[in-house]
């Protein structure tokens, strides 16, 4: 599918009054046009403005629907001009974001009242545009028409209809939707257009494959066309360096991420459905952002890093509010590992040494005695009293809910943080059910409320400087300095879940993974 080049060719074609009107088919159930009963039409429609200006609108018709009237286009754009200052098909790609972002989760469950968004600029898209080349921006339209087309079939048309965008579309598309890295474009759209709109795009992403994933899944005339992915993560992730921060952000959709463990999910009555729903929409957010510094010394380069951020967040997707009787649809995912690593490339030459910044810790133990001594002074006789000395014996160990552990993989520093339960000390990504030992059911449960918390209420987990300052280090030969480094980053997240307010034995843990690169300029100051 390859629209953005047909958009691209349109310029041209509407320069003369030969072509009123072109069609792109999206997608249909036939080889040819000819031999389709359903199809999904866009249509571009060439107009005159005032002063005789040309311009193009776009529409949308859904064909051999009994529900839709073909020649009704259920989607019309604004109008492009043919020759303007701006690139062709601008107005058509800030209406289709602005309303993917209109229409975000993000949007619907927002808890600060002055945090609607204001219209996206066209300056950051104009330059995307200008600096991609068609062919590289063709795959980032594809992601923007895709959701756009969801929003459409989910609220504005019959199931029949959302079950043909889901066969015969997005299914065929899905690869825009399972790349570990953003693509290039992508990547350099979310970095322009800020944190919140990128929230909102990828709270919509999340939700889209939320739902292909439970179709997918229930066999809806989906495994025909599309093979189970089995060990296949979903979602993005892209890493950027700014500011002396080096920053991973992953987005992934829970029932995407692959599965380690888990016992069987109650499948049977309205309980076990309503759990199945609440834990497929849900997505892991992380930011995972170190904090850089280089020093220039004689003979070498120091580069130092520390954790500044860590912040894992599991977000609920939908648009429901939650029901003060219906606890299932509240239970959700939690944080039981996070691992992180920084480093050079492997097989680099000009890294001489990395040095760790934290032992590995000892729990704490703190140890009284208490012993009881029976004795006499002297000559014993009825009379006298006996001399009695007591003391008591007792352990006690000092626990946290989380382990932070560094260790080294090459020349690449990995710092590690493990859930664990502080009163068996069993580590909580490894359990596969309640019946090997600890506390079982009544551990964790409640876990967000009370002051010895291990989760914030929203059920993330945020890691600072505070908790985990050490720095990690590494020296380099001079002869690196005033040339720009590719360094790695990568991280894998587990999420589990155990019942917290709810009546069930259902235990299973998933991880995903992440890796990129980022720059590490080894520019003096002032140079």
């Amino acid at each position: 599918m390859d629209i953005w080049s047909w958009i691209c060719e349109l310029e041209s074609e509407f320069d003369s009054d030969s072509n009123p009107s072109l069609d792109f088919i999206l997608a249909s159930d036939g080889k040819r046009e000819e031999e389709s009963n359903r199809l999904i039409r866009l249509r571009a429609e060439r107009t005159l403005g005032s002063d005789s200006e040309v311009l193009v609108t776009f529409n949308l018709c859904f064909e051999g629907f009994p529900s839709f009237d073909s020649r009704k286009p259920v989607w019309v754009s604004d109008a492009c001009p043919v020759s303007s200052d701006q690139p062709f098909g601008l107005p058509l790609v800030l209406q289709l974001l602005q309303e993917i972002v209109n229409r975000s989760p993000a949007m619907a469950n927002t808890i600060c009242p002055r945090s609607q968004l204001q219209r996206l600029k066209p300056e950051p898209v104009s330059w995307i545009m200008e600096s991609h080349s068609p062919e590289s921006f063709s795959s980032f339209f594809n992601l923007v028409i895709l959701t756009r087309l969801f929003w459409l079939c989910a609220w504005d048309a019959p199931s029949e209809v959302g079950s043909f965008y889901f066969q015969h579309l997005l299914c065929s598309n899905i690869d825009a939707l399972t790349c570990k890295q953003a693509p290039a474009v992508l990547r350099t759209f979310l970095v322009s257009v800020g944190v919140d709109t990128e929230l909102c795009l990828m709270r919509t992403l999340g939700y889209m494959l939320a739902k292909w994933i439970i179709l997918r899944d229930v066999s809806v005339g989906l495994q025909s066309l599309v093979a189970p992915l089995p060990g296949q993560q979903l979602g993005i992730s892209y890493a950027t360096e700014a500011h002396g921060f080096w920053t991973l952000k992953g987005y992934a959709p829970v029932n995407g991420m692959k599965l380690m463990h888990s016992n069987e999910l109650p499948s049977i009555g309205a309980k076990g459905s309503l759990l199945r729903y609440a834990l497929a929409h849900q997505q892991l957010e992380a930011l995972i952002q170190l904090e850089y510094s280089v020093g220039f010394h004689d003979g070498y380069i120091q580069v130092n890093a520390r954790v500044d951020n860590l912040r894992i967040d599991v977000a609920k997707l939908g648009f429901g509010k939650k029901s003060d009787d219906n606890d299932f649809l509240d239970e959700r995912h939690f944080p039981s590992r996070i691992r992180v690593w920084i480093g050079p490339e492997v097989g680099s030459t000009y890294v001489s040494g990395l040095t760790l910044g934290r032992s590995t810790d000892n729990g704490e133990r703190e140890v009284e005695t208490q012993r009881i001594i029976k004795g006499s002074l002297g000559n014993y006789s009825k009379a006298s009293s006996p001399v009695k000395a007591r003391a008591r014996v007792s352990m006690k160990n000092k626990m946290k809910n989380w382990r932070w552990d560094q260790d080294a993989e090459g020349n690449a520093a990995v710092f590690d943080a493990v859930l664990c339960d502080n009163v068996t000390g069993h580590e909580i990504g490894s359990w596969k059910s309640f019946d090997n030992g600890g506390n079982g059911g009544n551990c964790f449960q409640n876990r967000y409320y009370g002051v010895n918390r291990p989760f914030t209420k929203s059920g993330g987990v945020v890691f600072a400087g505070d908790d985990y300052g050490e720095r990690v280090g590494w020296r380099l030969s001079r002869e690196m300095e005033g040339s720009v480094l590719k360094w790695r980053i990568g991280g894998e997240v587990w999420l589990s879940y155990w019942p917290n307010n709810v009546r069930s034995s259902y235990v299973e843990t998933r991880c995903v993974e992440w890796c990129d690169e980022v720059d590490l300029p080894l520019i003096p100051p002032g140079k």
